[in-house]
């Protein structure tokens, strides 16, 4: 496709997973003296209104943005991926960056079985076998068999199962809807949904812990601007496999920060995820 640069688009990439790693140790630090509701709807109202800025800035400005014939399915992504940040925070709390990410990085996986039954995609046995790879990887993380599985340990699972049904609502929403159509809904309905529920916790915040709200918006609104220029310049089958690349980020500022362990069964079940993720999308790239 002329003028992509699938180099620059990698770097992107990367880039984003660093920046949104960053937003999850601001969050982490928020949301254990504060409510996640009330830290996840001040975030979002500087998501809502990057979005609104972005629609109105393009042509057609937001009544072309906001034109949709689905907005039921629309509203239902936003509030999906509102619910998904949210349950992410707990597990932040419960259990630190390292093992919560090192389960949520099924999401893909879990996206790969689904599409089948929900959108009618083919998937074949190669990309099953990497699907049932990647569970096994997620088993070995929880050691259900050996008394160790603990109650916070299915919160991130729970995220990543949310995560997937908002990116299969988002592919199909695609098929009608543009991405700068299916960003507006994100961003507003997510934005109005966590005010609705974020207001009834809120709490006088300490002027210091303002200033970490602020550089966790900014932080936000940084890694959504990366990660459209990635997917802006360069093929998005080749820069998605780099999106793993926020699970050794925020590993790495979980041990650092917070003084976080990494267990091995953890590094052993992430790494079978990550390649049978990685797997999946090379097979998705190949079939398409």
């Amino acid at each position: 496709m002329a003028g992509q640069d699938n180099r620059l688009g990698i770097l992107l990439m990367i880039a984003t997973t660093l920046v949104f790693s960053i937003q999850d140790v601001l969050t982490r630090h928020l949301a254990e003296s504060y409510s996640p509701l009330m830290v996840v709807m001040i975030r979002y109202w500087a998501f809502g209104l990057f979005v609104i800025v972005l629609a109105a800035r393009a042509p057609g400005g937001l009544r072309a943005a906001a034109r949709t014939s689905q907005p039921v399915i629309q509203i239902l992504r936003g509030l999906l991926l509102a619910a998904e940040i949210v349950i992410m925070a707990l597990a932040f709390i419960h259990l630190g960056l390292v093992e919560t990410h090192a389960v949520f990085t099924a999401y893909p996986l879990i996206v790969a079985a689904l599409s089948g039954p929900v959108l009618g995609e083919k998937v074949g046995w190669r990309r099953w076998s990497a699907i049932a790879a990647g569970f096994f990887g997620i088993l070995i993380i929880l050691q259900p068999g050996r008394g160790a599985l603990q109650p916070a340990a299915v919160i991130p699972l729970a995220a990543a199962a949310i995560f997937a049904t908002y990116a299969l609502l988002t592919r199909y929403a695609s098929r009608k809807d543009s991405a700068r159509t299916c960003f507006f809904w994100t961003g507003v309905s997510g934005a109005v949904a966590m005010t609705g529920v974020g207001l009834w916790v809120w709490e006088p915040m300490a002027p210091n812990d303002w200033i970490w709200m602020a550089a966790l918006s900014l932080a936000g609104l940084l890694g959504h601007w990366l990660l459209i220029r990635s997917y802006a310049v360069a093929e998005a089958s080749v820069v998605q496999p780099f999106a793993y690349m926020q699970l050794p980020f925020a590993a790495f500022l979980g041990i650092i920060i917070f003084n976080e362990s990494l267990r091995p069964n953890v590094a052993t079940g992430a790494a079978i995820i990550v390649a049978a993720g990685v797997f999946t999308l090379w097979r998705e790239r190949q079939t398409r």
